[in-house]
């Protein structure tokens, strides 16, 4: 085999869905602009795995979040880190690519780069950058020591880290890529029934099991008291077929029609048919600023995690929309506000003022911006990188 057809090997790591989707996209990216084969291993979702990842273990082992819900499992969890410190000191592939979820993928970094044997000659670059200007703005310095490369999601990140001496290039947030704004609402409501008369509710519960566990019960709640108010209300509720049969258990017995769809595209149809949202704080309240669907974000998690945040948390809010313009545009209800009470009466406000849900539209014109839509994707943006960085190993020399 020539030096030229010798693949690449790229070590890709993801702990959680939206980082299963960046990576997807990334490894997508890759490919189309290579010019010789890739082969991806590490740890992935179902989209990774799609576009050709070898994944060591299911990514669902990672996808923990909150201190409380991590203590019970934390011994696997140190096996799985050592398995994959392992697999890469074993492989030195040509760059090693951590996806957010900070807590597993920097200790992957940090026991590279530390120890008997270093693996200093593999670049490590990191997607998705800690929300220094939210909490704990030392972890720049902490992970400055480790990595070579940060890719950024947002304009104003950079100079928190390159003031520490790490490379960081803004890439914008792929999600932009995704057509959350390109839904077809008349064909979402001919494939399933909905006339014309009904009134479209997106409930949007968030992916993770413990996330399902604390919110869908409220969201349920929630329908059940907006049902006398609006007898002509459906409920859909988009998620990921890895737990559908989960959120259909749930949601059996909301008191309104109620449709459960998997996959993007039956999402983002109904995002464009849908009159409002309610949904868990994530990136999926980025998905539906970009759709411009008005909605209510909710989250709760375990009363001792919350207290730990709170007292590091340095934003007013947990929305990112309502932390870049600094106010509320979008309602939150957050931990003991995340009621059934006080969600249907968010949902109802919007519901019952089309001043309301205008005004809400009105102020998320701007977001595909920030986010980086138009011209490059960030996906390719990123993909550059990764490529010129790794390129740069292989053809200094494997060791």
């Amino acid at each position: 085999m020539t030096a030229e057809a010798t693949p690449l090997r790229l070590f890709v790591i993801a702990g959680e869905p939206s980082g299963d989707l960046l990576g997807a996209r990334l490894m997508a990216a890759v490919k189309r602009r290579a010019d010789r084969p890739v082969r991806f291993v590490g740890i992935g979702g179902e989209r990774m795995v799609a576009e050709g990842l070898e994944s060591l273990f299911p990514m669902e082992e990672l996808a923990l979040f909150g201190v409380v819900e991590l203590l019970p499992r934390l011994p696997r969890l140190i096996w799985r880190l050592h398995q994959t410190v392992a697999a890469i000191r074993d492989q030195m592939p040509d760059a090693v690519l951590t996806i957010d979820s900070p807590g597993f993928t920097f200790r992957v970094g940090r026991r590279l780069r530390q120890g008997r044997h270093p693996v200093r000659e593999v670049p490590l670059i990191h997607y998705v950058a800690p929300t220094v200007w939210a909490w704990r703005p030392e972890r720049a310095r902490k992970i400055a020591a480790f990595l070579d490369h940060l890719l950024v999601l947002l304009p104003f990140e950079p100079p928190w880290f390159e003031r520490e001496g790490l490379a960081t290039t803004y890439v914008g947030h792929p999600i932009v890529e995704g057509g959350a704004d390109r839904g077809d609402a008349a064909g979402f409501r001919r494939r399933h029934g909905i006339d014309a008369g009904s009134r479209l509710l997106a409930v949007l519960p968030g992916s993770r099991m413990t996330e399902l566990g604390r919110l869908l019960p409220d969201f349920g709640g929630a329908l059940e008291r907006l049902a006398p108010q609006y007898p002509n209300l459906v409920a859909v509720v988009p998620t990921l077929p890895r737990v559908a049969a989960t959120v259909r258990a749930a949601v059996a017995g909301w008191p309104v029609r109620t449709l459960v769809t998997e996959g993007d595209a039956e999402k983002y149809d109904a995002f464009a048919a849908a009159e409002v949202a309610l949904a868990a704080s994530g990136t999926v309240a980025l998905e539906l600023a970009l759709a411009r669907l008005p909605a209510v974000i909710a989250y709760r998690m375990n009363p001792l995690t919350v207290a730990l945040y709170r007292r590091l948390v340095r934003t007013k809010y947990a929305n990112l929309v309502n932390i870049m313009l600094d106010r509320p545009v979008v309602p939150e209800r957050i931990q003991e506000d995340c009621r059934p009470d006080q969600l249907a009466a968010a949902v109802a406000a919007l519901l019952e003022s089309p001043a309301a849900r205008q005004a809400q539209i009105d102020e998320l014109a701007a977001v595909g911006g920030w986010l980086g839509a138009g011209g490059i994707t960030p996906s390719d943006r990123a993909a550059d990188v990764v490529w010129r960085l790794a390129v740069r190993r292989a053809e200094g020399g494997r060791h």
